[in-house]
C-alpha cells in the first residue's frame, strides 16, 4: 500500500494531509525521515507520524450512515462546504466511503476502515435501490429504457457542471416501480446494479426531467430502514458474514481474471510469432 494511502487509512489524516507529512518530514521509518510519496509500504515497516507509531487496522468495521441532504461525501472541500467527516464522530475519520452520494442526495452511505473492501464494493454489480421524485409524468420512453438501457453520446445533462465525464451507457434496470403520481411528479423506487457519476440524474435528464429527490435505501442487501438522518450503525454478525463470503468470491475471481489476462497476453503473443513464421515462411516461397 502506497505511503499516503496507508497513513489515510490507519489514522485521521486524510490523503492530502498525509502527503503535507511527508513533505514536511514528520513521516519516518526507522527513525529516518521517509520523503518517497510512492513508497510501498512493506509488513513489518513501523511507520511513525509526529513521533506517534501508526497502529494497523487489522479488524474489519463497516458501518451504515444516513447521509443527510447538503453534505458532501469527501474529506475536504474546497468551497468551505460541510462533508460527511464533519458529521461523523472522530472515530470514523479514516473510514473510506463505498462510493458516493452527490450533495443533493440523502441516504445509506456505506463507510469501513478496510480500503479493499470498499473497493471491491464500490466496482460491484451489488444491488442499490433509490427512492426518486422527478418533475415530469413517468412516459413509455422512460420505461422502455429502463427494461433496455440507453447509451448517451452527451450524458452532460444532470450532470455536475464541472464533470468530465460526456457520455454514458445506462444498464436496464434491475427493478422499478410506481409510487405515486400527480401532474407535475412522479415518484418511483428503482434498483440499479452499477454505481456512476451522477448515474439517475443524467439518466432522467435524458427526458427534460429533473430529480427533485433521490434518496437511497439499500445496498446489496443492507437496508436503511428506520435509521434516524445523520445517525450511524454497525453492521450486525449477519452482515459482516455475507460480506466475508463476498469478498472471498471477490479475491478468487480477482485471482482468476489476473491468471486469464496473463494467459490470454500469452496466447496473443504465441498467435503473432505463428503469424510472422507465416510470413517468413512465404516469403521464402
Amino acid at each position: 500500500m502506497r505511503l499516503n494511502k496507508y497513513i489515510a487509512h490507519n489514522t485521521k489524516y486524510s490523503r492530502r494531509e498525509a502527503d503535507a507529512l511527508i513533505e514536511s518530514g514528520e513521516v519516518t521509518l526507522d527513525k529516518k525521515p521517509l520523503k518517497e510519496f510512492g513508497y510501498e509500504v512493506q509488513e513489518d515497516d513501523r511507520i511513525f507520524v509526529k513521533g506517534r507509531a501508526v497502529k494497523v487496522t487489522s479488524e474489519l468495521t463497516i458501518i451504515v450512515y444516513n447521509k443527510p441532504k447538503g453534505v458532501l461525501v469527501t474529506k475536504k472541500d474546497d468551497r468551505g462546504r460541510a462533508t460527511i467527516y464533519h458529521k461523523l464522530p472522530g472515530k470514523y475519520r479514516h473510514f473510506t466511503p463505498v462510493g458516493r452520494l452527490d450533495y443533493a442526495s440523502e441516504g445509506l452511505l456505506l463507510l469501513t476502515d478496510d480500503v479493499e473492501v470498499a473497493t471491491a464494493l464500490m466496482e460491484s454489480g451489488l444491488d442499490r435501490t433509490y427512492n426518486i421524485k422527478i418533475d415530469k409524468p413517468f412516459t413509455t420512453e422512460m420505461m422502455n429504457a429502463m427494461k433496455e438501457g440507453l447509451v448517451l453520446d452527451d450524458a452532460r445533462a444532470g450532470a455536475h457542471e464541472k464533470s468530465k465525464i460526456y457520455s454514458m451507457e445506462f444498464a436496464p434496470f434491475a427493478h422499478f416501480e410506481l409510487r405515486g403520481e400527480g401532474k407535475n411528479f412522479t415518484k418511483l423506487r428503482v434498483t440499479i446494479t452499477e454505481g456512476k457519476n451522477r448515474e439517475l440524474r443524467r439518466f432522467f435528464a435524458h427526458f427534460d426531467a429533473k430529480v427533485l429527490d433521490l434518496k437511497r435505501v439499500a445496498f446489496g442487501g443492507i437496508e436503511l430502514n428506520n435509521l434516524p438522518e445523520n445517525k450511524t450503525r454497525y453492521f450486525t454478525r449477519r452482515e459482516y458474514d455475507d460480506v466475508h463470503k463476498f469478498m472471498k468470491r471477490w479475491r478468487t475471481n480477482k485471482i482468476a481474471n489476473a491468471k486469464n489476462a496473463i494467459n490470454a497476453k500469452k496466447q496473443e503473443e504465441e498467435n503473432k510469432r505463428n503469424r510472422e513464421k507465416t510470413k517468413k515462411y512465404k516469403y521464402k516461397d
